[in-house]
């Protein structure tokens, strides 16, 4: 029986459009209403995660910064995981000689030193405010994680991840969409949030269900009894999924909890 169902976002259960389909909200609704948690396990920074919660009627902790940071509907912080301080520098340096905008996410605040076109659509798609600022006046005590971006050629993000895993090992390095290059630690990632809630709320593995789309998911299937790749996700990630379902458009994430919830027959 599953008893929770930890989800992605972006391409899992919320389409390009920025809309949640009927259907989603519904087998949301219906999951809660049968007592079964649903978290959502994102990328996203923890104010922009916190509103689509809210739009689903969540009453589950909210799981941002790709697992670093685990906050209570009551305000609680439960779990953060920063990154150093030593490396937030590193790579803004390495950002600053490469031409690559990066995002800083400080106390989650996110800052960008260039209002530029990747910041103005990044924002404008998450539907949030940021601020401009040089980043040796933001404080590194609390940097959740750092972004990367290119809109306009994912083959160089693609290059940003792999250079700068060899060159930092110890930090988690991961695409999340095929263009954004993001930054935290091995402590911070969807796997080690979805253990954390096993734990919090004594579950067994096996009654969880991990569900998601892209690289970054990677690691919350991991943590999964059950996991679910959607039909448009990455092949890296489907590679590692018991169970690929259909596409985000066509209620993917609906039809694997008809099968693995409800336990309906695939249509």
């Amino acid at each position: 029986m599953i008893k929770l169902v930890a989800t992605d976002i972006d391409g899992t259960i919320l389409p390009p459009s920025g809309e949640f389909t009927p259907e989603v909200k519904d087998c949301i609704a219906q999951m809660q209403n049968d007592g079964i948690k649903v978290v959502i396990v994102t990328g996203r920074m923890h104010q922009g995660a916190k509103r689509i919660a809210e739009r689903l009627g969540l009453n589950t902790p909210v799981v941002s910064y790709n697992g670093g940071y685990i906050k209570a509907p009551t305000g609680e912080v439960l779990y953060e995981a920063d990154v150093p301080p030593k490396y937030v520098g590193e790579i803004i340096d390495w950002a600053h000689k490469n031409d690559v905008h990066l995002n800083l996410y400080a106390d989650d605040i996110l800052y960008s030193e260039k209002d530029d076109e990747e910041i103005q659509r990044y924002s404008r798609y998450q539907g949030l405010d940021y601020v401009v600022k040089d980043f040796s006046e933001v404080s590194w005590d609390r940097i959740h994680k750092l972004l990367g971006i290119d809109y306009n050629n994912a083959d160089r993000v693609t290059g940003w991840v792999n250079e700068m895993s060899k060159k930092f090992p110890e930090l988690y390095i991961i695409k999340s969409t095929p263009y954004l290059c993001e930054f935290s630690t091995p402590k911070a990632t969807k796997a080690c949030a979805v253990r954390f809630l096993q734990k919090y709320w004594g579950l067994k593995k096996d009654e969880i269900l991990t569900i998601g789309d892209q690289d970054n998911d990677i690691e919350l299937l991991k943590a999964g009894g059950i996991s679910v790749a959607m039909g448009n996700g990455t092949p890296n990630l489907i590679a590692q999924a018991d169970y690929i379902t259909d596409t985000v458009d066509n209620n993917g994430f609906v039809k694997a909890m008809d099968i693995f919830v409800y336990n309906k027959e695939a249509i």
